[in-house]
């Protein structure tokens, strides 16, 4: 984990410092001027590059929207640019977690192992809370809307009413030199059985495991984890699971953010 020091974000300086942040929440937003950080990679992912995230300050209040490409650049990161993320946990009928592989077209952490699914909700009406009940709602939708691009999952089978919202994480990571995550994460659980049709451009392998099985993944040197699914299985996930049946109202709608960074 990077312990960079950054300067505090606020609505009233986020346009001087982020000329490339729209401080009106819409669905058009000013894209960075600069084609070649995106050189040689695919180009579906290059497209998805232009996704409106939703810009934050430190205590989640949305003060703008940017583009993911915007959000991703650890030059930006380094400066403070953060931005509001889900990680979604979902576990089938036998309390197995369902993992993906990242892609190799991923610009931000390929070929890595990874919780079900990891994305952003996006800033367009629907998506943006500018409280705790609406933006949960807001990452609900953004997680039916990505589980269905990534994996192929119906929404019919993962409603909303059937997420549960446990948490944020305020972490920053970096993905090479040139990309990264600076991300207020929503961690949501679902139980569901679901059938997958795997959007290869998104990920290359799954798997459901049970709790002891990913402990034993971790154990496997050839294998690469997201750092946001390590940081959250090496403090929090474990206590979790073992709640799943029961007792996991305890560390639901928790109002506080973790800091992690």
């Amino acid at each position: 984990m990077s312990t960079t020091t950054t300067q505090t974000i606020t609505a009233e300086n986020v346009i001087h410092l982020f000329p490339e942040v729209d401080s009106q929440l819409a669905s058009s937003h000013r894209t960075s001027t600069s084609t070649n950080d995106l050189e040689g990679y695919d180009e579906e992912q290059i497209r998805l590059m232009d996704e409106v995230c939703i810009v934050l300050d430190r205590d989640d209040k949305p003060i703008g929207s940017a583009s993911k490409k915007v959000c991703h650049l650890m030059t930006n990161i380094n400066s403070g640019l953060l931005h509001r993320a889900f990680s979604v946990f979902l576990f089938d009928s036998k309390n197995r977690l369902l993992l993906q592989q990242r892609a190799s077209e991923k610009i931000t952490f390929p070929d890595m192992w990874t919780n079900t699914c990891c994305s952003h909700p996006l800033g367009v009406p629907g998506e943006t809370g500018a409280d705790l009940e609406t933006a949960v709602i807001g990452v609900k939708r953004a997680a039916q809307r990505k589980l269905w691009h990534e994996l192929g999952i119906k929404k019919e089978q993962v409603p909303l009413e059937d997420f549960r919202f446990l948490t944020r994480i305020h972490y920053l990571a970096p993905s090479d030199g040139k990309w990264g995550e600076h991300e207020i994460d929503y961690i949501l659980f679902i139980k569901a059985d679901v059938d997958l049709e795997v959007n290869p451009n998104e990920a290359q392998d799954t798997r459901y495991v049970s709790a002891d099985g990913l402990r034993t993944m971790f154990k496997d040197e050839k294998l690469k984890f997201t750092p946001w699914f390590k940081l959250i299985c090496e403090t929090l996930l474990f206590e979790w699971w073992e709640h799943l049946n029961g007792g996991l109202e305890k560390y639901m709608n928790d109002a506080e953010i973790k800091r992690m960074c």
